[in-house]
């Protein structure tokens, strides 16, 4: 640079005119040298306002897309490792697992990268011919096609902003460029093409290709075809087109004459929604029990081949039942050993009215499913042995709601029977003689104990009907309570999924109780009178087993277990109405046997083994109440020969009327032909009966009374006048 001293020192060389023009030349450069950095100024300034207005997001690395990628789907697997089932956990997309690149089918890649974007392996992010494309069609006022690379449509994805709805002017383009740029100097062309494919919607709510595939054609990405890939690739520039406009359009890419083809098939592919083929769909209700965040997956301790074949049996039941006598049916199989759940049914769907309730889950009244661990705390109490006689017939017990006169499930009475033939034969009278015995409280307590978690109020809100199972549970609950039995008295929880914790087992029930009410159950001989010698409790190998039905034949249960399995079995209606012809060994039973069979088909159950503490003895009846037989006792409580006590060991006591029943008198009948019968048991020689306070004779001549309205008193007494029963009741 010219300073201007010097420039000055030239100048006046040349003579003093010249030197005064050098002052006027001096002060023009100096102004030209403002203008130019003003100029620059302003050129710095606009560059930097262009930067910042097309200055795109921040884009993640390649590896946080991936980590972050969470699909909408969660899958169930088996304890091998194979696909049960899945659930939909997030709705706000369809989007399957990640999709590598080199699990798309190679035409389908090149399909698609030659239809969007033909020069993607050579260009750096913008196809400049292809922008030149569009200029040139603007110019000449023709329809332009877009240039947008899978580069500038993989940073829309991962930055909205740059294709949100509307924005399409050129500042937006130019921002979207810059994206792509900036994405292809950090992500490899294969990175770019996976992700692409993984992102973009191909129709309604399906993300990424790996949905798309399997929910237009029911394959995975691997195994598409190129008539797919067409049709894929047609879908892409408008995914809700309708299913002509998808067919020109592949037609077009095809550069096919004859392309009728491809009408049907999209018409087939834009039909309705397939389901995932992968999914099985065999495990639906745990699969929304332990399913519940995207892409969870979860292995299970379910076993498919077990899974397969008790769906098979129920559904083949209730088919054969009908929609009209029973539509619902659930089934657990449990591994004794391990309380591994090996099949979790909760339902079928068929002619079910509720198909989303899950079964196995639901409580239900328990029926007589809970007699077995009544009579095994009666015996480990000492209270009863299976030989003990118990008394088969009409009772009726003054309870804080009214009387209470349980009723056998055929309406009638045996008589005199054994706790055995009581349990085996599933005798209601009897239990609930057995529960006065055990008490309620202690019942209730000990079926807590057991993992019936659903008892949750005291024991004299169910009463004396808990014995014949008023109370609710749940077919889990019953699978895991029978498991108990088969492992000695021992309960632990039942696991669901590998992953959880093995609990030790804490004893519930003493194992030699245990092995007895087990040998009662599996005693077919016992269970003849009530269910016959060829019913479907009846296997080629041991097993113990108890069926039950619920109040009204709401529910219809069978369970049991053999040496290694223990199956649960449930049937009825989940919206609560009752069955219609159906029975213990007609409806659950059929199952429980179908899956025994096929669990035991190589390796037969063997009885276990009888453990200490357990003697057998050879008994008989007096009077032939039953057979003689082999029986077993707690040591050092058997007998040989078992006798109906008489009534001279019995306490006197009054059985009819009970306390607190109520009578009313008939007006059109005369009131001295309404008598009342006493009924009394016991050895009541010398015995006195009185009605308030009068005598009306002794107590073995069965008097009959003739009362009037109001409460009244009757009393029994000894030969030295004490009274030793009495019961309150009301004449209205």
């Amino acid at each position: 640079m010219i300073e201007r001293g010097a420039l000055l020192q030239k100048l006046s060389r040349l003579g003093p005119g010249v030197r005064g023009g050098g002052d006027k030349v001096w002060a023009a450069l100096k102004t030209r040298a403002g203008a130019s950095i003003a100029g620059v100024t302003l050129l710095l300034l606009a560059f930097v306002a262009l930067d910042y207005a097309t200055l795109p997001p921040p884009l993640p690395a390649y590896a946080q897309v991936r980590a972050t990628w969470h699909p909408s789907e969660a899958w169930l697997y088996d304890r091998n490792g194979v696909l049960i089932d899945s659930a939909r956990v997030d709705f706000k997309a369809r989007r399957l697992a990640w999709t590598p690149l080199d699990h798309v089918a190679p035409v389908a890649r090149t399909t698609i990268v030659g239809v969007e974007d033909r020069r993607f392996f050579s260009h750096g992010g913008v196809d400049w011919l292809a922008l030149a494309g569009v200029a040139r069609d603007k110019a000449k006022g023709e329809r332009a096609r877009g240039a947008s690379t899978l580069s500038m449509q993989v940073a829309g994805f991962l930055a909205p902003d740059l294709a949100a709805p509307g924005q399409r002017h050129f500042w937006d383009k130019i921002r979207q460029m810059r994206a792509a740029w900036a994405l292809e100097s950090r992500w490899s062309k294969e990175q770019i093409l996976e992700a692409y494919l993984n992102l973009a919607g191909f129709r309604g709510e399906a993300q990424g290709i790996g949905a798309a595939a399997l929910g237009l054609f029911g394959k995975t990405p691997d195994a598409l075809a190129r008539d797919d890939a067409l049709l894929l690739a047609a879908l892409l520039p408008d995914p809700q087109a309708d299913a002509g406009t998808v067919a020109r359009r592949a037609c077009a890419v095809s550069h096919e004459q004859d392309c009728g083809r491809f009408a049907g098939e999209a018409a087939s592919m834009l039909g309705p929604a397939r389901s995932l083929a992968l999914d099985p769909g065999l495990a639906p209700h745990l699969s929304d029990r332990l399913l519940t965040k995207p892409g969870l997956k979860v292995t299970t301790t379910l076993d498919r081949r077990i899974q397969t074949l008790a769906i098979v049996a129920l559904k083949r039941q209730l088919q054969g039942l009908g929609g009209a006598r029973a539509r619902d049916g659930a089934v657990v199989v449990i591994d004794n050993a391990s309380g591994d759940v090996l099949a979790y049914v909760g339902g079928i769907g068929g002619a079910s009215t509720a198909p989303a309730v899950d079964g196995a889950n639901s409580y239900r009244q328990a029926g007589s499913t809970l007699k077995p661990f009544l009579y095994a705390q009666a015996i480990e109490k000492g209270y009863l042995t299976p030989a003990s006689i118990l008394d088969d017939s009409p009772v009726q017990l003054d309870t804080a709601s009214g009387l209470y006169v349980p009723q056998n499930y055929d309406r009638g009475f045996k008589g005199p029977v054994s706790a055995r033939s009581a349990l085996a034969g599933s005798l209601n009278v009897p239990a609930v003689r057995t529960l006065l015995l055990v008490g309620v409280d202690p019942f209730r307590d000990r079926l807590w104990d057991t993992g019936y978690r659903g008892l949750v109020e005291d024991g004299a809100y169910y009463g004396y009907s808990l014995a014949l199972g008023s109370a609710e549970v749940t077919l889990l609950e019953q699978a895991d309570a029978y498991r108990s039995l088969a492992q000695g008295g021992r309960w632990s929880p039942l696991r669901l999924t590998l992953d959880a914790p093995h609990t030790a087992p804490r004893a519930v029930t003493t194992q030699q109780a245990a092995w007895i009410v087990a040998d009662m159950m599996a005693d077919a001989n016992a269970r003849a009178v009530t269910f016959g010698l060829d019913s479907a409790l009846h296997l080629p190998f041991w097993a113990a087993v108890k069926t039950g039905t619920s109040k009204a034949l709401r529910d219809n249960w069978c369970i049991g277990f053999t040496q290694k399995y223990t199956v649960a079995v449930w049937v009825g209606n989940l919206e609560g109405d009752s069955m219609r012809a159906v029975s213990g060994v007609s409806g659950a039973a059929p199952v429980w046997r179908d899956i025994m069979l096929s669990l035991n088909a190589e390796e037969r159950g063997a009885p276990p083994p009888r453990p200490a503490g357990v003697e057998a003895r050879s008994i008989t009846f007096a009077g032939a109440i039953e057979q003689p037989r082999t029986e077993y006792f707690l040591a050092g409580t058997g007998q040989n020969h078992i006798a109906f006590a008489p009534d001279e060991s019995r306490r006197p006591r009054i059985t009819n009327p009970v306390s607190g029943s109520v009578y009313a008198i008939d007006p059109d009948i005369p009131h001295d032909r309404q008598r009342l019968a006493v009924d009394v048991s016991g050895a009541v020689t010398a015995h006195r009966l009185w009605l308030d306070k009068t005598d009306i004779g002794a107590a073995d001549s069965q008097p009959e009374i003739i009362a009037g309205p109001g409460t009244h008193r009757l009393r029994l007494t000894d030969v030295g006048g004490r009274v030793v029963d009495q019961v309150m009741f009301t004449i209205r």
